[in-house]
């Protein structure tokens, strides 16, 4: 699962390639629901700051939030909270996961797991719009979508065996428009 991520590149990682607006930098725990530097379907050209944690747009409360970090590709489109939603990006240059070194995951090591070179990639993700009912307010939010761990992300993240779809910045485009594409899983890992 990917509950913790790194974003530290400037705006100038994603200007040359027409993107506008501000990334947002920082270590983000889903858990405390923070705002995140997205792309949107609907404005691929334009850096969007929404919540993560999806609500979906039918939820009487934003309680869903806590259970919605995360979305399973491979069941996403059949499940009520994410089967409506639109195609996003959630910009990172790394993600944290944690390797466990016993049975009960009572002892584990942490990982940095980014691209090579450290380079900006993004999450494929999920988002929708809710608006709460008692102040009106219109709330945006995402959910990063994982898959079956491959590679050496299945020795670090050796407890439930997932991880984030990532995607490099070439494959942007094909992500928002849902055309055909390569999602790259070439990582490298530190220990922290």
């Amino acid at each position: 699962m990917c509950f913790h991520f790194r974003q530290g590149k400037s705006t100038e990682a994603i200007s040359s390639i027409g993107i506008k607006g501000d990334l947002k930098t920082g270590v983000y725990n889903g858990f405390t629901f923070p705002i995140v530097s997205v792309l949107l379907e609907e404005y691929p050209g334009m850096i969007s700051h929404i919540k993560w944690g999806l609500i979906p747009s039918w939820s009487k409360d934003d309680s869903i939030k806590k259970y919605t970090l995360n979305a399973r590709h491979e069941t996403a489109n059949q499940k009520p909270s994410f089967k409506n939603a639109k195609r996003c990006l959630v910009f990172a240059d790394g993600f944290y996961e944690w390797k466990w070194l016993d049975a009960k995951g009572s002892k584990k090591q942490k990982y940095l797991i980014e691209y090579p070179d450290s380079e900006l990639f993004a999450f494929a993700g999920l988002y929708d719009q809710w608006v709460d009912k008692e102040t009106g307010e219109i709330i945006r939010s995402c959910s990063i979508l994982t898959t079956q761990a491959k590679g050496i992300m299945r020795e670090i993240h050796n407890s439930k065996l997932r991880m984030p779809v990532t995607i490099n910045i070439s494959n942007f485009n094909g992500w928002l428009d849902r055309n055909e594409m390569n999602v790259f899983h070439d990582f490298k890992s530190t220990i922290c």
